[in-house]
């Protein structure tokens, strides 16, 4: 996980790194909001959590701290040159983009040298050309629709210290939709986004044909309400995936770029080339001068010449590297805040509101587990109700956030065009509704002061965590102490990161995990997750038929959904949608928390801008005179 900035330059927000994976659901590329077994905190009561919120949120903090958030603004010409010193706290494990698919971290470092057909820009709410523009055509009288897109004329697949350009074309795009994404043998996360559910509850696929050398289009079988979600693209260099998979198939193409290759025959159409890969030490880009954008004056984008990512052990260590000026950025927990905000020394420090997404607690219901006892209590919905009564979000707040922080009670964010602040989660803080909950789904509490279900089994499960990120750390005792006091015990389980990915996707032998997905910036995002069908459908992944009648209408919903273009009606099927999310709580949001950046002022910050939506936006910013 990439901590101190997103190195994946954005503008305003990309669809490969952002809606494009919460599109497929691509969840564990994104930021973890996971917590660690720590030692027991004191418990705060109402009134002294209330003294922590007046006594932390005075603004003291906030004053000493930059709002700067992104709203379109033009940005200013600067000069190139600088290398920029950043950090990763986990290893790529491959170069090669279609193992990556499953490996966040890698797909962060490897996309780097690649660039999305189209951005979506949450200022305008609109999409926006990179490598392509893109018109829709809609076809109303047979129900389909064509989306097409026209690649610039400056864009080539690059390589480091050589004069050898190849231009990109419509085969990148339909080789590698058609033939990796659309074989089910590759297993990867954008497969099922190609399929459109008809409305006689078939299924068909979004077929693409290639134009010319440069155009190329998307036939949908039906009308759909967001069409760019399934058809944007993150350019690959097929030609090199090509080669491979005609000579020796599917097992030919994954044997491609391992950590061990040369770096250097790694082509870029992007802003970095990679440059160098030392093992447990670093990864080193250089600006790519055949990048296509370029400022008024002509200067290519990104501005810095060279990106050096140190790879270090944990975030402690991030944070020394950056209060010795061996690193340029850094991400700031809310417990460290205070402390920088006191001692900005060479260095500025932004904050953000609260994040529009949240991380969140889920139970396993897949019936694999059938016989195990925690199966029976997780797949009633009491239970799981249950359990979002005993998460205390304003400790957590208190205690973990320093009171920077907001309780996520609804399902979509702000930021969703179908947000709808009426439709608020209604099982919150409430010891006594907890119980009378799962006393209703067969419960009961025996004289021992332990929870005990209707076969007389003790109620103790497992809530699963990566071996990393401390500042969540505080979050995982906080729960364990709430099951506490009804009666449950709740034991944390660190797991590397990789073994629990492992079991999120493949063995599915997990209880319960803090996790986070990404953001619903819009209601049709996520297939993968929130279909029934869909392989990173959390909790009961691949079902062949809807387990629950509740799933089954989420299914039916989010369907009608996608393809009802009238907004009036769209906002009916969302709504319900929302209801039934926040009723059935296969998902149980926790918080959002503020964000905070700081950023040496070695650097010129004019174009620099941080806020919630945007991330930290880096890539125009110069080295100041």
């Amino acid at each position: 996980m990439i901590c101190c900035e997103k190195i994946s330059a954005m503008k305003n927000v990309k669809l490969n790194r952002i809606a494009k994976l919460f599109v497929e659901g691509l969840f564990f590329g994104l930021c973890f909001i996971f917590c660690s077994c720590a030692k027991k905190l004191p418990e705060l009561t109402l009134e002294e959590i209330e003294q922590v919120r007046e006594a932390n949120v005075n603004f003291s903090v906030l004053d000493r701290t930059v709002s700067k958030p992104y709203k379109g603004q033009k940005f200013k010409n600067g000069i190139a040159g600088g290398e920029w010193y950043s950090s990763v706290t986990a290893e790529p494990k491959t170069f090669n983009y279609v193992i990556a698919d499953n490996d966040g971290a890698s797909s962060d470092l490897i996309e780097m040298l690649t660039d999305s057909l189209s951005s979506y820009d949450l200022n305008l709410g609109q999409w926006k050309p990179e490598l392509a523009d893109s018109e829709i055509v809609i076809d109303e009288e047979n129900d389909t629709m064509d989306v097409k897109f026209t690649l610039r004329s400056d864009i080539y697949w690059s390589f480091i210290d050589s004069d050898r350009k190849i231009p990109v074309t419509s085969d990148d795009v339909v080789f590698w939709y058609d033939k990796i994404e659309g074989n089910p043998k590759f297993s990867l996360s954008g497969y099922n986004s190609q399929f459109v559910k008809m409305k006689d509850g078939s299924e068909k696929r979004i077929t693409v044909e290639k134009i010319d050398s440069k155009s190329f289009v998307f036939h949908y079988p039906r009308i759909v309400a967001n069409p760019m979600l399934s058809t944007n693209q993150t350019i690959k260099p097929s030609f090199l995936y090509q080669e491979a998979f005609e000579k020796g198939g599917v097992q030919a193409v994954k044997d491609l770029f391992n950590v061990s290759s040369d770096v250097k025959k790694l082509p870029s159409c992007g802003m970095w080339f990679l440059q160098e890969y030392v093992p447990g030490q670093r990864l080193v880009y250089v600006r790519n001068h055949d990048y296509w954008e370029k400022d008024d004056n002509g200067v290519g984008i990104p501005y810095r010449e060279k990106l050096i990512v140190q790879i270090v052990s944990d975030a402690n260590t991030q944070l020394l590297l950056f209060k010795q000026g061996k690193q340029d950025a850094y991400a700031v927990s809310p417990r460290e805040v205070s402390s920088l905000a006191a001692n900005q020394d060479g260095f500025t420090l932004y904050n953000s509101e609260g994040a529009p997404g949240s991380g969140f607690w889920s139970f396993n219901q897949n019936p694999k587990n059938k016989a195990e006892p925690y199966y029976n209590w997780f797949t009633k919905k009491e239970f799981r109700q249950a359990m979002s009564c005993i998460v205390n979000r304003d400790r957590l707040i208190a205690q973990t956030y320093r009171s920077l922080g907001k309780a996520k009670y609804d399902f979509f964010p702000k930021g969703n065009p179908f947000y709808n602040e009426k439709i608020q989660l209604k099982y919150r803080y409430n010891l006594e509704m907890a119980q009378n909950l799962l006393k209703k789904a067969g419960f009961s509490m025996h004289e021992d002061g332990f929870l005990y279900d209707s076969n007389g089994i003790k109620v103790v499960f497992d809530i699963s965590i990566p071996s990393s990120v401390p500042v969540n750390s505080d979050i995982a005792q906080i729960l364990a102490d709430e099951c506490l006091k009804v009666g449950i015990t709740l034991n944390v389980r660190q797991l590397d990161f990789q073994k629990l990915i492992e079991q999120l996707t493949g063995t599915y032998d997990w209880q319960s995990v803090i996790i986070a997905l990404g953001v619903n910036f819009w209601p049709s995002q996520g297939p993968n997750v929130w279909l029934s069908n869909g392989p990173l459908h959390l909790w009961y992944p691949l079902q062949k038929e809807p387990a629950t009648e509740w799933e089954a209408r989420i299914d039916y919903l989010y369907n009608e959904g996608s393809f009802t273009i009238d907004t009036e009606k769209a906002q009916k099927i969302w709504d319900e949608y929302q209801r039934i999310m926040l009723e059935q709580c296969p998902v149980i949001y926790l918080i959002s928390p503020r964000t905070f950046f700081a950023i040496r002022n070695k650097w010129n910050q004019t174009n620099f801008y941080f806020d919630s939506l945007h991330g930290s936006m880096t890539e125009r910013i110069w080295l100041a005179q």
